[in-house]
């Protein structure tokens, strides 16, 4: 039953009602979720205690990843523990404020994996063509104030749109039909005029989205040319691999997010509400499962480190 405040009409709680159409299948699919999740936190907690703890990896390259870890353990952990409440015990309930901090959460996060993505390209891109001025221009203090300006950046832009969504007057009922509290699901929920919501929503997934893949593009248009001018070719294999790993998880990363992007826009009744969920939580969930996997198979400096580790627990083991 819907719970109002007298004054501002603001609900008390939502009812989160997970996956419609799917409810019989909650049980099911709660399993992919489980796994990828216990992947997603170990091995992003594994890739900071080992970039913590590994002198040899106290390198830009690997401070730039221990932000992209940091940013998927927060993005997946803000999601998927109440998904799985929901599919387990039916735990569907959540206070108004507590949607609001979990949609900051969410939207911090998901800006934050794509600025940290922005600066791991042009990180790339200054050791491939400046190779000479690598360590000169990317300091420690330069990789910390680029990680706390690209932080500010979603977050200043992301608190005007939660104080908007508060102010809302709600009397469509109480329930949203999603597994977490995505803006527009709750934005719907409203009896005012949400077009400033959608509005600014828009403008600032542009802003932090499109000004994000504009540097990624222009950084490896500018690789690729150096790339193809080197006369060796073991020299233009070594340089796109180490572009192999990142490469990956902007796959991972954007692929999703245009799908859930252009489907809302351009899909209308086509798509069925419950893929629209499925994916908005695979966008959540996938980054953080596969990137420590790519880059613990694609990066010779980790793969190292970690075989290392395991033959010295076997050796300590062995009688």
């Amino acid at each position: 039953m819907l719970m109002l405040n007298q004054t501002d009409m603001t609900p008390a709680s939502f009812i989160l009602n997970g996956i419609p159409g799917l409810e019989h299948m909650h049980l099911w699919i709660s399993f992919p979720f489980c796994t990828m999740y216990v992947i997603a936190v170990v091995g992003n907690c594994g890739l900071l205690c080992l970039i913590r703890y590994e002198d040899s990896l106290h390198r830009t390259m690997y401070y730039f990843l221990a932000m992209l870890s940091f940013t998927d353990l927060v993005m997946c952990t803000t999601t998927v523990p109440k998904a799985l409440c929901i599919f387990w015990f039916h735990l569907k309930e959540i206070s108004f404020d507590e949607c609001l901090v979990q949609m900051f959460f969410i939207y911090t996060s998901t800006g934050m994996e794509s600025g940290v993505l922005m600066l791991m390209a042009l990180d790339r891109y200054v050791a491939i063509c400046y190779p000479l001025r690598y360590s000169a221009l990317l300091t420690n203090p330069i990789i910390a104030k680029a990680g706390l300006a690209t932080f500010l950046r979603v977050a200043l832009l992301f608190i005007p749109l939660m104080f908007i969504t508060k102010k809302l007057p709600y009397c469509r009922g109480n329930i949203i039909y999603h597994t977490y509290c995505d803006h527009m699901s709750v934005a719907k929920l409203s009896c005012g005029n949400i077009k400033v919501n959608v509005i600014y929503g828009l403008m600032v997934a542009l802003l932090i989205g499109g000004f994000d893949i504009l540097c990624i593009t222009i950084s490896y248009t500018m690789i690729l040319r150096t790339v193809v001018s080197l006369s060796s070719a073991d020299a233009r294999q070594k340089a796109f691999s180490t572009c192999t790993a990142h490469i990956c998880a902007i796959v991972f990363s954007y692929s999703p997010a245009f799908f859930c992007f252009f489907s809302h826009r351009f899909g209308g009744h086509m798509i069925p509400a419950s893929c629209h969920i499925i994916v908005a939580n695979i966008y959540l969930l996938l980054p953080p499962t596969m990137n420590p996997v790519v880059y613990g198979v694609k990066t010779k400096q980790i793969r190292d480190c970690v075989l290392r580790i395991l033959s010295c627990s076997k050796i300590t083991k062995s009688p």
